[in-house]
């Protein structure tokens, strides 16, 4: 079973040949529940998001700020398993058709299983997985199983990230290029700033010259209409996700969260296309 590597390609490429950005919405799997999630996360793509990626809760989630350690902290307590991660991709890529990705730290995939963890994914109809604490120089195994498997392998680069750091990773990464836009974690920001289209300039011209499609979506921080159009304005992708987990946290009722989160994705992918 082969993965949907080339939808989350063929999305991204026509968001540009819209002459747009990408909305791509980050929501954690079993959040509130794992039937709530797999509903909030087809409501984002009923509102306008063009990819999803989905959370697995982890325990010590380093990159994410105190809204999604929230989320994550309530799934877990929930009982949330890699299993449910795999339901939550496969219902929401047959319900919508579109690419769904899977971010998650590595010691879980360490755990479950490399080859198992892929299969698995490939098999939901997952597009790939984003790995925010997994150095390209210890990635070779996960990479070998993924392209077998048709996944996509999205690293992480930062304001910190040096010009040749920048080539390794994206001479390495398939899919897109997540790029931070701070030093920091997670989380909504009053302004998301000129450190961010600095960044995406120095990975595009650090990228080598076979990759150079290969896309550059910036995340953290992005929370509004406004702000998504300002980074669209730069980048190939606009990521969010504490804005969506927290219409879910404040929402009086599950359905009233959907029905925040589905708004909120309207407003955004309008956003994107103002640039």
């Amino acid at each position: 079973m082969s993965g949907n590597m080339q939808l989350l390609s063929d999305t991204l490429a026509q968001a540009k040949s819209e002459n747009r950005a990408a909305l791509i919405a980050y929501l954690p799997a079993g959040f509130p529940t794992v039937d709530g999630g797999i509903e909030a996360i087809k409501a984002v793509f009923d509102g306008g998001a063009d990819v999803v990626e989905v959370g697995l809760p982890h325990s010590d989630p380093v990159l994410d700020g105190p809204v999604i350690q929230t989320a994550d902290d309530i799934a877990l307590r929930g009982g949330v398993k890699i299993a449910d991660v795999m339901r939550t991709v496969r219902e929401a890529h047959q319900a919508t058709g579109k690419p769904v990705l899977v971010m998650t730290y590595w010691n879980p995939i360490d755990r479950y299983g490399i080859e198992r963890f892929t299969a698995e994914l490939a098999e939901a109809g997952g597009a790939g997985c984003i790995l925010p604490d997994l150095p390209v120089e210890e990635s070779g195994v996960w990479r070998e199983h993924a392209e077998k498997h048709g996944l996509a392998t999205v690293f992480v680069v930062a304001p910190s990230s040096r010009d040749e750091r920048l080539a390794t990773i994206t001479g390495a990464g398939t899919g897109f290029v997540y790029a931070a836009s701070l030093m920091g974690v997670t989380g909504t920001r009053e302004s998301v700033g000129a450190q961010a289209q600095d960044l995406v300039r120095r990975t595009r011209a650090a990228t080598p010259g076979a990759r150079d499609g290969l896309p550059v979506c910036v995340g953290l921080g992005v929370s509004n209409a406004e702000q998504a159009a300002q980074v669209a304005g730069f980048a190939d992708g606009v990521i969010v996700g504490s804005a969506f987990v927290k219409r879910l946290l404040d929402a009086d009722d599950h359905e009233a969260g959907l029905a925040a989160v589905r708004a909120l994705a309207g407003e955004l992918a309008q956003g994107v296309r103002r640039r």
